[in-house]
């Protein structure tokens, strides 16, 4: 009801609504996919920790998923993930089925790559679990420089956030404080011509602006 007064003209902005939700729900899954990477992280991590005192590979996600139900709560993807790798494990399936399994489940271009450095150093015949340790600091590597980036971005994520809002803003306190001063905007076509570019002007600029702040690493 900001840029018009009817309702009619209201409902031609449905699809535009209905693009915003879809952001939304994209963001949220974003930020789903982030949350689980720093937590496979924390399991790479404990799992070159039990690799370096002399596990197998079998009894060190063992140890990962006990350190996991310690540090997340057992609802948690990551811990729920690890436990139905040791069920596995329990049922002699190997640890190459097993982590295959897990990275068709989650889909994340870290997980393939750990599984894809597992599966070729357990086929080398040198030494595998070196080769696997290295393949966990490089991810580790990766993953600190993508924290680092998104603490930066996002600051200037919400910064345009509060940009995005405040044009808004301003009309609303103009419709409140000033409604003599903006009657003329509403009610006919040269006002709701104007309201429609500087309705257009504001979702391109808003949609610029998600492309600048929407970096992928």
């Amino acid at each position: 009801m900001l840029f018009y007064s009817r309702l009619w003209m209201m409902a031609v902005l449905f699809p535009l609504g209905m693009k915003y939700y879809e952001r939304m729900i994209c963001q949220v899954e974003e930020k789903g996919k982030r949350r689980f990477e720093r937590q496979f992280q924390d399991a790479l991590q404990s799992l070159e920790a039990q690799l370096n005192v002399g596990y197998s590979m079998e009894n060190a996600i063992k140890e990962v998923q006990r350190d996991l139900q310690i540090m997340y709560d057992r609802h948690t993807l990551i811990v729920r993930e690890f436990t139905y790798m040791v069920r596995q494990l329990n049922l002699n399936v190997t640890a190459e089925a097993a982590w295959k399994d897990f990275a068709a489940r989650v889909a994340l271009p870290e997980v393939d790559t750990f599984v894809t450095v597992f599966s070729l150093a357990k086929r080398s015949g040198g030494d595998s679990i070196l080769i696997i340790k290295n393949a966990v600091r490089q991810l580790g590597d990766k993953a600190e420089v993508k924290r680092e980036i998104d603490t930066v971005i996002a600051a200037k994520k919400m910064e345009f956030q509060i940009m995005s809002v405040i044009p808004l803003g301003i009309i609303g306190y103009m419709r409140l404080s000033f409604p003599e001063f903006m009657a003329g905007l509403y009610g006919n076509l040269p006002g709701a011509a104007f309201m429609s570019i500087c309705l257009g002007a504001y979702i391109a600029a808003w949609r610029l602006g998600c492309k600048i702040v929407e970096i992928e690493v």
